[in-house]
């Protein structure tokens, strides 16, 4: 099957390769001419330092490489998808499947990122989400994760194409759930670096991801996804992996900011893309269009955005109103 990966970060360069090892005619897009001539000649992605492509996988910088794809893999960062979807739109056949790997909310239409590209191409879009650190899926490291469609011929589908003896996939009708727990993990990975910078432990770290989860959720619901998404693989799985692996970028800009940097500074440190900032202006602007409580939320908006102090942020999250943990405790 002829199928192509847009965006040649370290995720899409590693699906890449899941593609090609299970059979599949693969052509890697870039952004610049530049870095497909660099991959090209050394068969090495520096995002991906210490793998060899196979010599399967092509690599281009012509957007045309989707012509023809059966199968076509969205895997830019989230603030460019817009741009790099009505790129590649003219060369996308009618049939063609659209698979959208970017975890994110936009900014302003606070579309999911399966949406921007449905709007962009016109044509309906899956999305693949779980605890899959493209470092770990590129060395055939076992996982699984989620293949997200309200369309379940699709869905399964795109289950067959990426299955594999250390890739497993299973299917949902929820992309609303699975996108927004793939975007707003990422936020809460943050919060759990920005703890464990400040010098809190493991009691701190569970906490915080138990109850962003909970958050995450009850966001989610609101806009119509399945609370049970949420507790599988592209729920709590996705969480669990970004905020305690040392792949995890946003795990390191959230140390960062807790040992003293300031968010622009920790970003540049880290020399890659942190979706976690961008996801969590994004869902502060959900969360006050859905009116739905959010404090972890809202703390890290005022951490990233408004320059709050980190440590008193935390005590200002402990000390809140006390409540029950089940919001029906069913007492009576």
């Amino acid at each position: 099957m002829k199928t192509a990966v847009v965006g040649d970060g370290a995720w899409g360069t590693a699906l890449a390769m899941l593609l090609c090892k299970n059979g599949h005619d693969t052509t890697l897009w870039c952004h610049r001419a530049e870095k497909a001539e660099l991959i090209l000649a050394s068969r090495v992605n520096p995002r991906l330092e210490g793998i060899t492509l196979s010599p399967e996988l092509s690599v281009t910088a012509d957007p045309a490489c989707v012509r023809g794809c059966q199968l076509v893999v969205i895997a830019c960062p989230s603030f460019p998808i817009r741009q790099v979807c009505r790129s590649v739109a003219p060369y996308l056949n009618r049939d063609t499947v659209l698979v959208s790997v970017t975890k994110g909310i936009e900014s302003g239409t606070l579309l999911r990122m399966s949406e921007v590209a449905a709007q962009e191409t016109g044509l309906s879009a899956a999305a693949l989400s779980g605890p899959c650190h493209a470092e770990e899926v590129a060395r055939e490291i076992p996982t699984g994760c989620l293949a997200a469609s309200e369309n379940r011929e699709i869905a399964e589908f795109v289950q067959d194409v990426f299955m594999s003896d250390s890739f497993r996939v299973y299917t949902s009708p929820d992309a609303v759930g699975a996108e927004l727990g793939g975007a707003l993990k990422n936020v809460i990975a943050l919060c759990a670096g920005v703890t464990e910078g400040l010098g809190f432990g493991d009691n701190t770290a569970a906490m915080l991801m138990t109850r962003g989860l909970t958050e995450i959720a009850r966001l989610g619901v609101s806009l119509g996804a399945r609370k049970e998404t949420f507790a599988g693989l592209a729920g709590v799985g996705d969480l669990i992996v970004t905020c305690t692996s040392r792949h995890s970028r946003n795990r390191r800009a959230g140390i960062l900011i807790g040992q003293g940097m300031s968010p622009q500074q920790a970003m540049d440190a880290v020399g890659a893309v942190v979706e976690g900032y961008y996801a969590t202006h994004s869902a502060m602007e959900l969360c006050r269009r859905q009116k739905v409580e959010m404090p972890i939320i809202q703390a890290a908006w005022q951490v990233l955005y408004e320059n709050a102090d980190p440590r008193e942020t935390v005590k200002a999250l402990l000390l809140r109103q006390r409540k029950s943990e089940s919001e029906d405790a069913g007492w009576l």
